[in-house]
């Protein structure tokens, strides 16, 4: 068939990517293949590099922009500990790396040593990184190839953090539970919530002040990132772990009169 047929030529190499895997995601790692992966829009051959002094205690925060990517995120030579995801604080853990989902964001701190240490994003299961440069003091930075070994240490995710006592919801039995499973597959992409595409007038209604819990199943091969827009909530609890199948993860939120803003994902 003649593509000028049909439309526009195209132009350029496909960016769809077959085979990402990553067993931290319980599978698929994603459906597109970046010619980049940027930290503060630079590649990891002309990276960012932020300078400290040794022993100076810096705050990271750390915000996973993409679409499409999962990140692996690590600071060679140091460890991290995180203090807030989203803008909540938690009970602070130590870890060697975190994982982010896309739109997620923490902060963590780290005491810095002496040299020059690569800050890599491992973009999970593709193959490819992200980074940026922490220097304190003189030397030669490493390849842009070099992953820290702590990207293969602890990696933390979601489900391993507890909200600090000035952020955690009030202990209070749920009014209702909300189950709702996601389905869909790569054949034919078509995502959603118990089978029903997305449409405007499909709700679930709630009413100010209700406590509700929200049990997600991800009955798909696909790791799957959810926002919650205009509440405030907890994940609460997750089965099989982050890798294994079928995966489910409880949100509970509190619906008040007035909200605040707040994003997360379902471990798998």
């Amino acid at each position: 068939m003649d593509d000028s047929a049909s439309g526009p030529a195209r132009s350029g190499p496909s960016r769809m990517m077959m085979g990402a895997h990553s067993e931290l995601l319980g599978g698929d790692a994603g459906d597109v293949a970046y010619p980049h992966y940027l930290v503060n829009g630079r590649t990891a051959e002309d990276p960012s590099v932020f300078t400290a002094k040794p022993g100076d205690r810096i705050r990271l925060r750390i915000v996973n922009a993409g679409g499409d990517t999962a990140f692996r995120v690590a600071l060679g030579g140091h460890e991290l500990t995180v203090t807030h995801t989203d803008g909540f604080p938690v009970e602070h853990t130590r870890t060697d790396a975190l994982l982010l989902g896309m739109g997620e964001r923490y902060d963590v701190l780290v005491t810095a040593g002496d040299g020059v240490f690569p800050l890599t994003a491992e973009a999970e299961g593709k193959s490819a990184a992200a980074r940026a440069l922490l220097r304190t003091g003189g030397g030669a930075a490493p390849a842009a190839s070099v992953r820290p070994g702590e990207l293969r240490g602890r990696v933390l995710t979601a489900d391993r953090l507890r909200a600090a006592e000035s952020a955690a919801l009030p202990a209070r039995t749920p009014d209702r539970t909300i189950r709702i499973r996601l389905t869909g597959g790569m054949a034919t992409y078509d995502w959603a919530f118990d089978g029903t595409p997305y449409a405007p007038d499909r709700r679930q209604p709630v009413r100010a002040g209700e406590r509700v819990r929200l049990e997600f199943t991800n009955a798909t091969a696909m790791w799957h990132p959810l926002h919650l827009h205009g509440h405030t909530f907890a994940l609460t609890g997750t089965s099989a772990g982050t890798g294994a199948v079928p995966r489910t993860a409880s949100a509970t939120l509190a619906a008040p009169a007035r909200t605040r803003r707040s994003s997360s994902r379902t471990p798998r």
